[in-house]
């Protein structure tokens, strides 16, 4: 059954949050990661290839565990968008927006009329009958979250249009495919990758539209919290899984430890 949504209540008074981009398929890992004290999940459904019951398992999971559960989507799946949001994902992500137009679709996808397209359905989301449809479509256009990433020049230029737009809930960066489509490379601390970082969060704070921030080295995070950031993606679990992995391992067969533990 659709709850009210956590990260909205968080945003809207003021609180800070952090997520994580879920890459590894496991139900476990979205329970884990409630555990943890994150705040949300991105299950990432753009790059990684997914079995629809492993997708509802997963957002039930993280639904059990009390962490709010976003699906990163593919702009023009719309079935697919309609099917998380129906298996109680309270959330879509839309990854490379970049125009008001695109941005409408989004909007059309995730909300009912009169605010959007959405198709209606029973089963879960209105607890098998529980909630009265119409009283089901009110909460769900409130509760559920539309989030935008913004990973290009031509997305960071067109974001105030882009903002305009009524029903948009947060906005992502993507500092990695900005710098690539900036024709930086991977060199997301150059200067004029960081101007339109800056520029992205100094539009969103003209609004009423959060902007996320995802840190990615020392000193990012307390820039972006003097800047009046509060809402932060921590990273991909893949990579942190395999860093931390990696570092133990090391630590393990370090010369030190090694003696330590023969000692």
């Amino acid at each position: 059954m659709l709850k009210k949504n956590g990260i909205k209540a968080k945003l809207a008074a003021g609180e800070e949050l952090f997520g994580i981009l879920n890459s590894v398929a496991s139900p476990l890992l979205c329970e884990m990661f409630a555990a943890a004290g994150y705040d949300f999940v991105i299950i990432d459904t753009e790059h990684l290839l997914r079995s629809p019951v492993e997708l509802e398992h997963s957002i039930r999971a993280a639904e059990a565990a009390g962490i709010t559960a976003l699906v990163r989507i593919p702009l023009d799946d719309h079935a697919l968008i309609g099917r998380a949001l129906d298996s109680g994902a309270q959330g879509i992500v839309i990854p490379r927006v970049s125009n008001a137009a695109q941005a409408r679709v989004a909007i059309e996808a995730v909300r009912f009329p009169p605010l959007g397209r959405r198709g209606i359905t029973g089963g879960r989301p209105t607890g098998f009958g529980q909630i009265a449809i119409d009283d089901y479509t009110a909460m769900a256009n409130r509760e559920v979250m539309l989030v935008l990433m913004i990973e290009d020049a031509a997305g960071a230029r067109n974001l105030p249009e882009i903002l305009a737009q009524p029903g948009i809930d947060m906005i992502l960066e993507g500092a990695l495919d900005l710098s690539i489509a900036m024709g930086h490379g991977s060199d997301i601390r150059h200067a004029a990758v960081q101007s339109v970082l800056t520029r992205i969060s100094e539009d969103c704070a003209a609004t009423t539209v959060p902007f996320c921030a995802v840190p990615r080295f020392p000193g990012q995070l307390e820039t972006w919290r003097r800047a009046g950031v509060r809402a932060f993606l921590a990273g991909e679990d893949r990579g942190i899984l395999f860093r931390q992995l990696s570092a133990h391992l090391k630590q393990l067969k370090s010369p030190a430890t090694s003696s330590i533990s023969n000692s």
